[in-house]
């Protein structure tokens, strides 16, 4: 019975570590991009990477997902992107950390969207505003100005869906 009880502890710290470094490994990854693109790019210079099809450039974003929000009184604008966020962030990492039995493809995409969302919240609570640098354009695929908390995002959001799908799928079995 000892035994038994040792090995779930262990195998609780070990998921908790693991999630823990996998969030922190997608904030890392945002905040080091964003810091050497405050230090290195000028506002609004654009900077062709891939023949104009992926552009560098920095823009400060007040707002939420491609300036949504932006022009929002401020006390309404901290409240719905910022205050709303931290309480949705802080409830998804105790719901990740403590709910057992969650698939660990669900896992990794909960790690991916906890960790961007903490990038960009950071962000705007030290800065006042979230930087974005990337630019992708194809012709008809053109997105707006993004940085790699967004990506994370959009990351743990298809695996999410992804996920939800397979399960689907498994009950209509």
């Amino acid at each position: 019975m000892g035994e038994e009880i040792k090995t779930i502890n262990q195998k609780k710290t070990i998921k908790f570590i693991v999630i823990l470094f996998l969030v922190a490994l997608n904030v890392g990854c945002d905040q080091v991009s964003k810091i050497l693109v405050r230090q290195k790019v000028d506002y609004n210079e654009n900077i062709s990477l891939i023949e104009n099809h992926l552009t560098l450039t920095k823009v400060e974003n007040t707002g939420a997902f491609l300036s949504m929000g932006d022009e929002l009184p401020d006390a309404l604008r901290f409240t719905l992107l910022s205050l709303m966020p931290i309480l949705v962030l802080g409830f998804g990492l105790y719901y990740l950390l403590t709910k057992n039995n969650l698939p660990r493809f669900m896992q990794l995409g909960m790690c991916c969207l906890l960790g961007g969302g903490i990038g960009n919240i950071y962000d705007r609570l030290k800065f006042g505003s979230v930087t974005d640098f990337l630019h992708i354009d194809f012709g008809l695929f053109s997105t707006g100005v993004f940085n790699f908390a967004d990506v994370s995002i959009m990351i743990g959001i298809g695996i999410l869906l992804i996920q939800s799908f397979k399960k689907k799928a498994i009950t209509q079995a």
